[in-house]
């Protein structure tokens, strides 16, 4: 299979040995903590601390990462790895560790929030290295703000191996990070036409394609099945798998496909399920490319976005690749209305 579209998705990208091995090291934290080399991905209430414009390495935007000593209070801290990128204003080998600030300690880092950029509004614009040690921080923090008590007790549990187990103290049980698997779907009909959905908690203008959580026992391609019948009333065949998306909001992995309408369903006979779905509709590229500012569409950081280029750049009927990005479609579908439902993840 190739990693070929996987390569276009922001959050897809990495550049970090994630270094398993050393997590169960008991004194890590300890030990890169009092490391000069160590650098450091300071977290706020989701955000990250970007480089100021115009300092050295920050001709486009990167991360700040800090060295220890540059940290006030911190609440959690997790090992992400060690950089590989030989292009980052960081060496090949640095040890790099997320820290999640409190207020106080974010003030006194940097006042101007501004500074501090969430990942969905940033991702496409970072380096490799970046995107993918922010959405790796994104993501296991995340994790432990939703299980600081065991799922069988109810018993608060202790942060082990570097970031990346919890333990519960009453019974010894672990919990471990986890990612809910969820489709997003490319349909097309007879006519190459895309089919596009209005979410009820979206602004009535906001499309983008369908997507669902997998259930227990299915499978990905049969996840694609039921969601799409369910949301749009129309069966599909030929659910073709192009690549995933990390997408940490807060704990969703994106997996892409094309499906076609069956030969047996009307495109006409479009039924929104009426709850998470409020309109339907199907569009030619030149529709899409023609609706301008009427429509609001995926920005450039979901994978919703990339699998609307691949369509678009399929078709010959001008020389356009893509949606231009000065177009309204420069925020993506959820981010807008903060959303963490994949119907969201768009």
């Amino acid at each position: 299979m190739s990693f070929d579209f996987s390569a276009q998705l922001p959050l897809s990208r990495h550049a970090i040995d994630r270094d398993h091995a050393a997590r169960g090291n008991t004194d890590l934290i300890v030990q890169l903590w009092a490391d000069a080399a160590t650098r450091v991905v300071p977290l706020w209430r989701g955000r990250a601390l970007l480089a100021a414009p115009g300092t050295a390495g920050a001709e486009a935007p990167r991360l700040d990462l800090l060295s220890p000593d540059q940290l006030g209070d911190i609440t959690l801290c997790v090992y992400l790895g060690r950089s590989l990128d030989p292009s980052s204003f960081e060496p090949v080998g640095t040890p790099i560790v997320a820290a999640v600030v409190n207020d106080d300690s974010a003030a006194l880092l940097q006042p101007d929030e501004s500074r501090w950029a969430s990942l969905r509004t940033v991702a496409a614009t970072l380096s490799d290295r970046d995107a993918g040690a922010f959405a790796e921080a994104v993501g296991v923090v995340n994790w432990h703000d939703s299980h600081t008590h065991c799922p069988r007790c109810g018993t608060a549990t202790d942060v082990e191996d570097s970031g990346w187990t919890r333990r519960c103290p009453q019974d010894g049980s672990q919990v471990f990070p986890r990612t809910d698997p969820a489709v997003i779907v490319l349909i097309t009909d007879d006519d190459d036409r895309v089919l596009l959905g209005s979410n009820a908690m979206w602004e009535n203008n906001r499309y983008s394609l369908l997507a669902g959580f997998v259930e227990p026992g299915e499978s990905l391609e049969a996840a694609v099945i039921r969601e799409m019948h369910e949301e749009s009333g129309m069966r599909v065949t030929d659910a073709t798998y192009l690549g995933s998306q990390p997408w940490p909001f807060p704990a969703s992995i994106m997996c892409g496909f094309t499906a076609r309408l069956a030969a047996d369903q009307s495109p006409v006979a479009l039924v929104p399920d009426g709850e998470e779905i409020l309109d339907l509709r199907w569009f030619s590229r030149a529709d899409l490319r023609a609706e301008g500012e009427s429509i609001l569409l995926p920005g450039p950081s979901s994978i919703a976005r990339a699998l609307l280029d691949r369509w678009l750049a399929e078709g010959h009927d001008d020389d356009s690749t893509g949606i231009d990005d000065a177009a309204p479609s420069t925020g993506s579908a959820f981010a807008t209305a903060g959303l963490d439902a994949p119907q969201a993840n768009r």
